[in-house]
């Protein structure tokens, strides 16, 4: 994956969130504090997860925007956020979402590197159960 889509101050690693809903919200305002999107790429994301779940399996989800919120991007990014408690996501507990934004076709490369390390038990657990900044850089940059 590319090295530049992962600030770390959007890897998030002791948050909560009530539902889904604030899961995703939370997801997409990391996006915003590190400069990736606006500030209606937020509600891109929760009309892109009332289409479609963003569930991807094994405590784990992608939460992104909806085609039409391209303008919204400012640049390629992904967000790691980490809930150790778990968050209800329609009858899934998920413990990590990795949130995507990508102008263009840009999602394509990222899902599929997201795909291949979700794929491998050993590095899926250690990202749903890192707890420092580093470690999830070293699995995804």
């Amino acid at each position: 994956m590319r090295d530049d889509l992962l600030d770390p101050r959007a890897v998030l690693l002791n948050e909560s969130a009530p539902d889904r809903e604030a899961a995703i919200r939370r997801c997409g305002r990391a996006l915003v504090e590190v400069g990736a999107v606006a500030e209606p790429y937020i509600e891109a994301m929760l009309e892109r997860e009332r289409t479609i779940s963003t569930y991807v399996g094994e405590g784990v989800a992608i939460p992104h925007g909806t085609n039409t919120s391209k303008d919204d991007i400012k640049r390629d990014a992904i967000c790691v956020v980490r809930f150790p408690d778990g968050v209800d996501w329609d009858g899934e507990p998920v413990t990590l979402c990795v949130g995507i934004a990508a102008r263009g076709e840009g999602h394509v490369p990222l899902l599929a590197a997201l795909a291949d390390i979700l794929l491998d038990p050993d590095r899926a657990r250690t990202l749903r159960e890192a707890t420092e900044v580093s470690q999830v850089l070293k699995e995804l940059v």
